[in-house]
C-alpha cells in the first residue's frame, strides 16, 4: 500500500485523462459504510461506550449501595430495571460502572501492545540483519508460551488489580502485531521512493516514520482491533477466576464470578438469579462480537486491493 503526497496526486491529474474517485480514505469510509455488519458493530460499540461512560453519573444509585429490603429482586421490580443481587446491589449501576473498567483494561492494555508490535515490527523489518533475527527470535520464544497460564502465573506473583491486570495483557498481546507490521514493512521498503529517500540522504529514522510507518497504520488498527476483543475475553476470564479487577469494584468477569459463586453455594435453589449470570455474560458477548464485526470491516475497507473494484 503507497500513499502519494498531495503535490504527486496534482502531477498525476494534470497528466492523465483519469477521474478521481476520491481520496484514500474516502474510500475506506465508503467501502466500510458499505459492509453492513461492521457498521452495525460500530453502532453497537458507539452505543455501549456512551452507556458506561454517560450512565453512571445518570443512575440514581451508586454501584456499591446495598439494599437489605431488596435482596435478589427480578428486573423491571421495585424500580431496579435489571434487578438486584444477593446483597441488594443495582445490577444496571454494576453493569455500567463494570463496563468502565472492562472497556478501560481493553482499550489501554490493546493500545500498549499494539504500539509495542508496531515499533518492533517496523525495527525489524526496516533494519533488517541482526536486528531482525535478535528481535524475529523473541518473538517466536514468546509465541511458543502459552500464554493463558503465564497470565494466572504472572497475577499471582504481581497480585490482581487494575494496573497488573492491564500490564500482564500488554505483554502478551504484542506479537502477532509484530509479525504482521514486520512483513508489509519487508514489501514496502523495496519501493522507489524509498530508494528515492536514501539516495537524498534521508536519515534512517525519518525514512523509517515518516515514509514506512504510515503504509502500516491500516494493518495495525486491524490488529488493534482484535487485540481489544482479545485483552476484554481476557481480563473476564481472569476476573472469573479471582485473579483481575476486585471487589468491591465490580467488572463484567468478577460479576459472573461473584453470580456463579452464590448460585453454586445456596445449591438447588427455588429460583435461580438468572439475571445476574444473564446481563454480564450478554454485555462481554456483544461487545466482543460487535468488535469482531468492525475489525472484519476496517480489514475489508483498509486492503488497498478494493481500490480497482470502488
Amino acid at each position: 500500500m503507497i500513499f502519494a503526497t498531495k503535490k504527486q496526486i496534482d502531477h498525476i491529474e494534470e497528466n492523465t485523462d483519469i477521474v478521481p474517485i476520491g481520496s484514500y480514505w474516502q474510500l475506506v469510509r465508503r467501502k466500510f459504510l458499505s459492509h453492513k455488519l461492521a457498521f452495525f458493530g460500530l453502532i453497537v460499540l458507539t452505543v455501549i461506550v456512551l452507556l458506561v461512560v454517560v450512565g453512571p453519573f445518570l443512575v440514581r444509585v451508586a454501584y456499591d449501595e446495598m439494599d437489605f429490603t431488596a435482596l435478589l429482586v427480578p428486573p423491571l421490580s421495585s424500580g431496579h430495571i435489571l434487578g438486584t443481587d444477593e446483597l441488594g446491589r443495582d445490577v444496571f449501576a454494576r453493569l455500567l460502572y463494570g463496563g468502565r473498567i472492562s472497556l478501560l483494561v481493553g482499550v489501554c492494555s490493546s493500545l500498549i501492545s499494539t504500539g509495542i508490535g508496531l515499533l518492533v515490527g517496523l525495527f525489524s523489518g526496516y533494519f533488517g540483519g541482526i536486528v531482525d533475527r535478535l528481535l524475529m527470535r523473541f518473538v517466536d520464544v514468546m509465541l511458543s508460551i502459552p500464554s493463558f497460564p503465564v497470565l494466572l502465573i504472572l497475577t499471582l506473583v504481581f497480585g490482581p488489580g487494575l494496573f497488573n491486570t492491564i500490564s500482564v495483557l500488554a505483554i502478551f498481546g504484542w506479537m502477532g502485531v509484530a509479525r504482521l507490521v514486520r512483513s508489509v514493512v519487508l514489501s514496502v521498503r523495496e519501493n522507489d521512493f524509498i530508494m528515492a529517500a536514501r539516495v537524498t540522504g534521508t536519515k534512517k529514522i525519518q525514512i523509517l516514520f515518516r515514509h514506512i510507518m504510515p503504509n502500516v497504520i491500516p494493518i495495525t488498527i486491524v490488529s488493534a482491533t482484535l487485540n481489544l476483543s482479545y485483552a476484554i475475553l481476557a481480563e473476564s476470564s481472569l476476573s472469573y477466576l479471582g485473579l483481575g479487577i476486585q471487589p468491591p469494584t465490580p467488572s463484567w468477569g468478577n460479576m459472573l464470578q461473584k453470580a456463579m459463586t452464590y448460585i453454586l453455594s445456596k445449591g438447588h435453589a427455588s429460583q435461580t438469579p438468572w439475571w445476574l449470570i444473564f446481563f454480564p455474560g450478554f454485555m462481554i458477548f456483544l461487545v466482543v462480537l460487535s468488535v469482531n464485526f468492525l475489525g472484519d470491516g476496517l480489514r475489508d475497507a483498509l486492503d488497498p486491493r478494493f481500490v480497482s473494484e470502488s
